[in-house]
């Protein structure tokens, strides 16, 4: 068997090119085999993801190679320091050309050691509903949680002529708020309000015993000094209560260079005792606008919900996103025996 002969060696990201450009390749190759309808990464994107990340938590990269020292697979084992500490997350692929031989079994074997090593009780991941790889998590004996719907949405002449509507309709229910927008990094002066926004994604659907992260203006600037430095470009739109001055929702979305004629939608939210008032549907619609208006070559958009979230899939249904893929979380409860 292929797992026999795996050599499993820990990399640093940031300074071993080549291996990374290895895990690039075989996370590429396997997201073409199980997921063609979703976008690619830029090796940029993902460099900043595997040597950075994106909320400043410990990692550890790995690279299995076979007894010829061709690549065979590859995960990323990411320790969360102060939301969710008892939880690692494992996102772990093995090309497809050599599936089916234990590589898959043995990457898991040494995640999880790595995993209680770092005083972790439970494993978590996501697949693809009704993929190999979610066959593979049940069988290791994982437990499938909620599900997280992506979909797109195609930029074209129809969407642009129903934007002028949606707009519209939105600022009927929207009275009493003004729109801002800005490129790039948060302004100073806006960071403690994103934060808040960001905070207000508590409350979101997430499987049982899963913690909401808590944001403040240092962890922002942290996420976009990671996103902005591996080329992305940003926007934010936001919408501000005339009356009280309070940014009440928010919407950012990104695009990348290297992964042209596609946007990235990030958070959007709303603060509680601000909704009601169609603001998740207005700044959306402005979004669609700015981003639009500066990125021609723009095809596609991707966004993600979990299953439950009813409001925000309304909303991104009424804009035209349409259901490309369905994934499940999966768990691992390191501390069973059939895991010791």
């Amino acid at each position: 068997m292929l797992a026999s002969v795996l050599l499993i060696e820990r990399f640093d990201p940031s300074a071993d090119a080549g291996r990374l450009r290895a895990c690039h390749e075989i996370v590429a190759a396997g997201q073409r085999h199980d997921d063609p309808s979703m976008p690619l990464r830029s090796f940029a994107s993902f460099r900043a993801w595997w040597a950075h990340g994106y909320n400043s938590n410990p990692r550890q990269a790995w690279l299995a190679t076979g007894a010829a020292g061709e690549p065979v697979g590859c995960y990323l084992l990411t320790l969360p320091e102060r939301e969710n500490t008892a939880r690692a997350m494992c996102f772990l692929v093995v090309g497809p050309e050599s599936r089916r031989a234990g590589a898959g079994t043995a990457l898991l074997r040494h995640c999880s050691r790595q995993a209680r090593l770092a005083r972790r009780s439970y494993l978590a991941s996501e697949a693809r509903e009704d993929s190999a790889g979610a066959a593979f998590a049940a069988a290791a004996g994982a437990t499938m949680g909620l599900a997280e719907v992506y979909r797109q949405l195609r930029v074209d002449a129809e969407l642009l002529a129903r934007i002028a509507g949606l707009r519209h309709e939105a600022q009927q229910h929207a009275r009493g708020y003004s729109l801002q927008s800005w490129l790039g990094a948060t302004p100073t002066e806006q960071l403690a309000d994103v934060a808040r926004l960001s905070d207000a994604m508590a409350d979101a659907p997430r499987d049982p015993g899963v913690q909401p992260e808590v944001w403040d203006a240092d962890r922002i600037k942290a996420l976009e000094l990671v996103n902005l430095g591996s080329g992305l470009q940003s926007y934010s739109v936001a919408a501000r209560h005339d009356e009280t001055g309070e940014m009440a929702a928010l919407t950012q979305l990104s695009t990348d260079p290297g992964a042209p004629g596609w946007g990235f939608q990030e958070l959007t939210a709303v603060l509680p005792e601000h909704r009601g008032h169609r603001l998740g549907l207005l700044v959306k619609v402005a979004m669609l606008e700015l981003v639009t208006s500066r990125d021609r070559d723009l095809q596609r958009i991707l966004t993600s919900n979990a299953g439950p979230n009813d409001h925000m899939i309304a909303i991104n249904t009424r804009l035209g996103f349409e259901v490309s893929s369905v994934y499940r979380s999966w768990e691992l409860d390191l501390t069973s025996a059939d895991q010791a």
